[in-house]
């Protein structure tokens, strides 16, 4: 395990000094956006990125829909990591480079309740309908696609009408605290959420049946200030050294 760690590290250092040699002396500010969803494994791979190469990356994280309209607005920023069709609407309209956009990862969704509450069961289709009918209060993100699915799969399950005294849409960083604090029993949303809220608890995932992914695809503006740190970076979150990271924080790889 500990020689499995040390050719990992060795793997990370390697290839970040491969992406972006010099540019320790050559220090650039990279402004990166991207949705909620991707939170913990980008903060951990921008630290390891930051630290190797000696750019700094400042990180914003809101839904998807938000950080469209304000790059339509014209916000400027040099990565922007959202779902692969506002990425590629995006490369239509001129604000993001056709020849950056990658993958990087999809995060299907799970159930989560405050940390140290009874977990309900989700594992059947049967069991996740009764346990939303059962539910005090079920949060959910307000124009996040992670939102968007989750009241498809209530529609599908035919329990739409009847959940509606029982869900309630919140702003990008109030769904999960909504739960942490007690005042929403459960929460549905993509796992990498989850997992960076240290009050929730992942009760279980959308068993297979019901299951569907959020998408999650990078692209480098098309007037980035620094536009080669920003390559650099989207190919280090692409790359397998990245991917151990990705998998820990909740999502899978490309």
């Amino acid at each position: 395990m500990i020689r499995k760690r040390f050719a990992l590290a060795a793997a990370v250092a390697t290839l970040l000094a491969t992406l972006t040699y010099g540019s320790v002396s050559n220090a650039a500010e990279i402004k990166v956006i991207g949705s909620a969803g991707v939170t913990g494994a980008v903060d951990e791979l921008s630290r390891q990125f930051a630290a190797a190469t000696g750019h700094k990356v400042m990180t914003d994280y809101e839904v998807v829909a938000v950080l469209k309209r304000r790059i339509d607005a014209g916000e400027v920023f040099d990565v922007a990591i959202l779902s692969p069709e506002a990425i590629d609407d995006l490369i239509l309209s001129g604000n993001i480079a056709a020849d950056g956009r990658t993958n990087f990862g999809r995060a299907g969704l799970a159930v989560g309740a405050r940390k140290g509450a009874p977990k309900p069961d989700v594992s059947s289709v049967e069991a996740f309908k009764r346990t939303m009918l059962n539910a005090r209060l079920v949060s959910y993100s307000k124009e996040g696609l992670s939102g968007v699915h989750f009241l498809a799969t209530l529609a599908r399950l035919g329990i739409a009408e009847d959940m509606q005294p029982r869900i309630k849409a919140y702003e990008t960083s109030e769904y999960t605290t909504a739960v942490a604090k007690g005042e929403a029993e459960l929460i549905v949303t993509a796992t990498g959420p989850l997992l960076a809220e240290p009050g929730i608890e992942i009760v279980g995932v959308l068993p297979p049946a019901l299951q569907t992914y959020v998408y999650f695809t990078a692209g480098v503006s098309a007037a980035a200030k620094e536009p080669q740190a920003a390559k650099s970076f989207i190919r280090f979150l692409a790359s397998p050294a990245a991917a151990p990271v990705i998998k820990a924080k909740g999502l899978e790889p490309g």
